[in-house]
């Protein structure tokens, strides 16, 4: 190997492990970011080596803050968590590894809580509307159709 394609192989080490360490990256981003050097795909898959040996690139701790962080921040269900670390292709094994982390009862406790803020900010006065966007609001969330159907009938009875 010639000194010039170890030096751009070090640069681009050196820019991996500096995009890595703003923020946790699962495989899928690495990959993509790699697409953007001239290296041989073998140095590439160097880099790659490279980052999980030095825990630059950990697929478990991303999948775990992942599922922490949408959960808390953007009030994400389990369904969207699962279809969106599914599309960035980690594990089946990992995913159910990290939704375990999240308490049975924060869950339900934050489902309760997103529904009836939401469903108290609709300002919607046709019955039929109101529980539409209700229901498309917790589902695109990723929220379990059965406790959404659920929640809406105990919020629309009077009480």
């Amino acid at each position: 190997m010639n000194s010039k394609s170890n030096s751009s192989v070090t640069e681009v080490i050196q820019k991996l492990e500096s995009y890595c360490s703003y923020q946790e990256r699962c495989h899928t981003e690495v990959q993509e970011k790699l697409r953007g050097f001239d290296i041989s795909t073998l140095d590439k898959e160097r880099v790659i080596v490279h980052l999980i040996d030095t825990n630059f690139l950990n697929e478990e701790r991303f999948a775990s803050l992942f599922t922490i962080s949408k959960f808390h921040q953007k009030k994400w269900g389990k369904i969207r968590i699962k279809n969106e670390l599914k599309a960035r292709r980690i594990s089946d094994f990992l995913i159910s590894k990290s939704l375990k982390e999240i308490s049975m009862e924060e869950y339900a406790t934050t489902f309760d809580c997103l529904s009836e803020k939401h469903w108290e900010g609709l300002s919607e006065r046709d019955s039929s509307k109101k529980r539409k966007k209700f229901c498309d609001f917790l589902l695109r969330k990723g929220w379990e159709s059965n406790s959404v159907y659920e929640k809406l009938k105990q919020l629309e009875k009077p009480i």
